[in-house]
């Protein structure tokens, strides 16, 4: 993919102690759930299954990036914003960086519109690349899910539209383990944290990202189908579009998350997630909140980048 100009901008987070962080998610996640832990440890080989991450760790130089945006899917698809998980590295000046999080698929390389779950160790310095990344589509014949190996099937590191990405040196080191599970309360186990943080600081930009696991229970996931041929002018004419699923777990889910948009006109949370049994796509929420059980590792960013921001923006469409 031929490279283009874009703007980039970026801006300081917050990044509180782990410990500190700890104990303000832990607080909050037991408002949602029955039973919530967090506690800071050395992240695990996240390349070891159940995870199969890309890199083993979420450590070294930790930042987000959200990368075009909603506008340019709603109301109508702008099919010239293509982007590529190698350029976008060195644009957040990380090149060779682990990248995980949630985005559109390259619909020019598929052939359709799908979802993309970024997972890949770029390519820069001492490291070459390994790209575990997945693509879920709609089957037009049955409606039903396809879970794609990105390099695999299309030898490929695009994507379009847009995307929410965390970025690191792949390297080991302490991390916060989440884990949770019987939801009480009503938000999804992202919403919750994040609410938790904007809540705990405030103006103060705070911006995580990492993995969990949805480890039993059911979610919501939903999957784009092909670009709609009417303009999508509302958040029902979204619904009505979307393709949505429940979908089982093990989930392997890849997540970004912001407290609050510092003005850069960010989507502030965005999970993707995929399984080795067939299913992924966007997630919404778990389904049952009885047998449902998280384990997660994150870690917060140093810096918040925004990539070809859409110079006109709305909010339909960011759940």
């Amino acid at each position: 993919m031929a490279e283009r100009e874009m703007a980039v901008d970026r801006k300081e987070a917050f990044v509180p102690p782990l410990d500190e962080l700890a104990s303000v998610l832990q607080a909050g996640l037991s408002s949602n759930y029955l039973d919530a832990k967090v506690k800071v440890v050395d992240c695990p080989d996240l390349t070891q299954p159940p995870f199969t991450l890309a890199a083993p760790g979420l450590c070294g130089s930790p930042r987000v990036a959200d990368v075009g945006g909603v506008p340019y899917l709603i109301p109508s698809p702008q099919l010239d914003k293509k982007y590529n998980l190698e350029q976008v590295a060195g644009q957040v000046d990380l090149p060779g960086a682990f990248v995980l999080g949630a985005g559109a698929g390259a619909a020019h390389v598929v052939g359709v519109n799908c979802e993309m779950m970024p997972n890949i160790r770029t390519t820069g310095g001492a490291h070459s690349r390994n790209n575990q990344t997945r693509v879920s589509r709609v089957n037009t014949e049955d409606g039903t899910c396809i879970l794609e190996h990105y390099e695999d099937t299309y030898q490929c590191r695009d994507f379009c539209l847009l995307a929410n990405l965390f970025f690191c040196e792949g390297k080991p080191g302490k991390v916060l383990e989440v884990k949770a599970k019987v939801r009480t309360g009503q938000e999804n186990f992202v919403s919750c944290m994040r609410k938790t943080l904007e809540q705990q600081y405030g103006d103060r930009p705070v911006a995580l990202g990492g993995t969990f696991l949805l480890e039993k229970g059911q979610a919501k996931i939903h999957i784009m189908p092909g670009f709609s041929k009417t303009p999508l002018q509302s958040e029902e004419d979204v619904n009505n579009w979307l393709n949505f699923f429940e979908m089982s777990g093990p989930l392997i889910n890849l997540s970004v998350f912001v407290s609050r948009d510092p003005g850069l006109d960010l989507r502030v949370e965005h999970t993707h997630c995929f399984s080795h049994h067939g299913e992924g796509g966007h997630y919404h929420y778990d389904t049952t909140p009885e047998e449902v059980e998280y384990r997660g590792y994150f870690l917060p960013a140093e810096y918040i980048y925004r990539v070809d921001r859409p110079k006109v923006s709305h909010m339909i469409g960011r759940d």
